[in-house]
Order: structure tokens, then sequence, then C-alpha cells
């Protein structure tokens, strides 16, 4: 790969990509719609659909990643096909930037949340003090601003260390420290006095909940949380090296980021209810909800509520962070490699943008909220025309390349390591790719704008 660098070992390219994919859609997102979509009978089904267009569309990712060793907009013109395919791949070059943009604010949420627990700032707050405390912080013109930025620095310096100093390094400490947490958290959650009713609302299947809407919703959460169409996945494939085998990694990273998320509900659920509180979704779980439900289940308790609410909120900067970083890199790599931006200017100039982005998408939350464009303020913009609108497209055009236009014998050539790796479902892949993922992605598409 000559200078551009590679990941030292297979392990370590797993836990890269794993990272890319765990972030806050596994703690905050997918345990309220397993328990709102009926519990086990949800997770059956988000399980079938990252095996019938998941998994397909990340192998699909890799593959062309590794054989072009480039950056994703230029990945997508070397696999065969008119050059033109490369237009896919900087639409998710745009796309995992644009994302950056409004994750980092919500990044510098995590990274506040953390300094108040680090400094027992949640202690004896009622729960409409904790709404009362997230409303004022998030409107706020500086704070916010000023914690995105630290977050930002600190993803910068990640990415200036470089792919195997910086990215697998940072990989390796903090992915088993993320799994540490996550099981500590779990583990002590479960334990908690009337925890039932939250285990038997998180894995009890219920299927009079099961819909079509079920199916969509597994259908979306399965494509959003998997990173497809960012970039993020073609591009850190292209640091694999030639042994790797890519069927391999793509199933070892689906599996850690499922156990992840499940996980997660484990830590939430059973505190929630012992508590006596049903959780909301979104940034309400996290940042007022939880807050307060520490305070409930460890009343008396004053240390290991501190405890559990550290850990729980180093988990979350720690999820948010190894994502970040992919978002980053992808655009990093692009400047780099087409337009000869030495790394260090490349990173620095992305985060610079990123910044900027992220501070009108932080006012919106305040003093720019009456701009707003199409009834939508900055932050829910950049949300809604990345994960509704540019996401989906991505991945269908993913899809169709890969299914009907690139060349053939370089695809399994790079899926079945020339021929040394059995790969006896290649023909099922193939169907899958071309038939099911396309089908999928756009029942999502329309799905999300009420169409179906």
């Amino acid at each position: 790969m000559g200078s551009r660098g590679n990941f030292g070992s297979r392990f370590a390219g797993i836990l890269v990509a794993a990272g890319s994919a765990v972030g806050l859609g596994n703690i905050w997102r997918f345990p309220y719609e397993l328990g709102r979509n009926g519990g086990a009978a949800f997770l059956i089904i988000y399980i079938l659909c990252i095996l019938a267009f998941g998994l397909p569309l990340m192998i699909s990712e890799f593959a062309v990643g590794r054989h072009a060793q480039s950056n994703s907009a230029r990945a997508f013109g070397r696999m065969g096909g008119s050059k033109h395919w490369k237009w896919v791949g900087f639409l998710g070059v745009l796309t995992g930037t644009l994302i950056l943009c409004y994750y980092g604010v919500a990044a510098g949420w995590t990274v506040e949340y953390l300094f108040e627990a680090g400094v027992n700032g949640f202690a004896g707050k009622t729960s409409e003090q904790f709404a009362t405390d997230f409303s004022t912080f998030i409107s706020d013109p500086m704070r916010p601003v000023a914690c995105m930025i630290v977050f930002m620095l600190i993803n910068l310096a990640v990415i200036l260390a470089g792919v195997k100093g910086g990215i697998e390094r940072g990989s390796k400490l903090m992915m088993p420290l993320l799994f540490v947490f996550v099981l500590v958290l779990a583990f002590g959650s479960v334990f908690l006095i009337d925890s039932k009713e939250g285990l038997v609302f998180l894995f009890k299947p219920d299927f009079s909940k099961v819909t079509s809407g079920t199916l969509l919703a597994a259908m979306g959460q399965a494509f959003y949380s998997l990173s497809l169409s960012m970039g993020c996945l073609c591009t850190y494939a292209s640091y694999f090296r030639k042994e790797d085998k890519l069927v391999g990694n793509a199933i070892n990273v689906a599996t850690i980021d499922t156990f992840i998320a499940i996980l997660a509900g484990l830590i939430i659920f059973p505190a929630a209810f012992s508590a006596g509180i049903e959780p909301g979704a979104g940034p309400s779980l996290v940042f007022i909800t939880l807050p307060y439900v520490f305070q409930q289940v460890f009343t008396g308790q004053p240390v290991l509520c501190y405890i559990f609410s550290l850990m729980f909120y180093l988990l979350l900067v720690l999820a948010t962070l190894t994502s970040a970083m992919g978002l980053l890199e992808v655009p990093t790599i692009y400047l780099k490699e087409e337009f000869r931006i030495r790394r260090r200017w490349s990173a620095i100039g992305c985060t610079l943008f990123c910044i900027i982005i992220g501070v009108g998408c932080s006012l919106s939350m305040g003093k720019w909220s009456g701009f707003t464009i199409g009834g939508l303020g900055l932050f829910d913009l950049f949300d809604f025309v990345t994960a509704k609108i540019m996401l989906p497209v991505g991945g269908l055009l993913t899809a169709l390349y890969v299914g009907y236009f690139c060349d053939n014998s370089q695809l399994r050539d790079e899926i079945t390591n020339h021929g040394t790796v059995a790969v006896g479902f290649y023909k099922v892949y193939i169907f899958l790719v071309r038939f099911v993922a396309p089908l999928a992605i756009i029942a999502i598409f329309l799905n999300q704008f009420g169409l179906l």
C-alpha cells in the first residue's frame, strides 16, 4: 500500500471498522426501537435484515475499498464499469463530512455530561431540573460550541497521528474500554432491584406489536447502525491487508455492533424500570431521563451513583469518538489523494470546516432557532438530508454498482481472496446485492417520507 499505510493485523481492522459502526445510535436509538417494536420479535427481524442486506452491502464496500486501495471516491472507479461511478464514492465522502458537522455537536453534549458526572453535578436534582438544564445547555451560545470544539480537536489529534499510530492505536485502546464499561454497566443494571420489568420489556417477544412498520424500522436500523454509505467502511477497507478475509471481517463487525446495542438496552431498561420510569427516545433518553434514573436507583448510595454515571458518560464519549474518527478520515484521505494536500493540512481543514458548520448547527438550538429551511433548523436539516436522503441513495447506488456494473471477476477475487478462501454463498451474496438490498433500501426511502 506504499505510503498510505495499513492496519497491522486483521484484528485491528475489525476493531476499527466496528468502532466506526458503534456510536450514539447504538446507545439511544437501538434499545428504544427494540422495546417499542416488540422486544425480541424486533431483534429477530433486525438480525434477519442484517443477514439479508446489511452484511452484503458491508462486504461490497469492503471489496470495493480493498481492491482500489484508495479513498472512497476513487475506489468506485477502479473495479470496472464507467469512471462516472466515482461520484457514488464522492457521495459517501460528502455524506460522512456533513454527518460529522452535526454529529460533533451531539458529541459535545457527551463531553459536557461527562464533565458534569465527573464533578458530581447530577446529585440531588429532580427530573424537571434535568430537563431544564439540558434545554438551557443546548440553547446556550457558548458552552455547547466549546464542548464541540474540544471533542473535534481530540478527534483531529487521533487522525493526525496516522492510520496505525492514530486510528488503529486509538481503536485498540478505546474499543476494549468500551466493551469493559458496557459489560460492567449492563451487569450492574440487570441486578438492580425491580429490574425484571425492564428485561421483560426488552426481551420478551410481543408479536402483537409487529407490523409492516416494525419491518421498516428494523431495516432502517440495520442500514444506519452499520455505517453503510458514509464512506467509512470503504475507506477503512483500503487499509485492510490482502490476506484478510472480508466476509469474516464483516460478520465480526456486525456481531460486535449488535452485541453493543443489545448491552446498551440491558443498561438502560432495567435501570429505568427500577426507577419506575419508562424511557423515551433520542437525546432526552441519555441527557434527561438517565441522569435522573441513576439518582433514583442509587438513592442512599452516592458513591455507586457517581461511579455508574461517570462510567456511562465515558462510554458515550468513547462510542462517539470511535465513530467520529471514521467520519473525519474519509474526507481527510480524499483531499490528500485527490488534491495532493498533506495529510496534516487535509485533516485540519476538514476539522475547521466541520466546526464552522457545527457552530451554525449548535446555534440553531438557541439564538438561531428562528432561522429555518423548509421548517427545519440547521441541526435538523443536516440530519434530515444525510439520514433520509443521502444515505439511502448512496446505499442503493452501491448495490446497483456492485450487483450489475462492476467487474464480477475482480469482485469475486476480493471476496474469495483470489480463490484461496472458499465462499460457497457467493451466488447467494450476488442475489442479495442485486435484488434484496435495492428493494429494501427503496422501501426504507419511501417509508422516510410516509409513502409506504
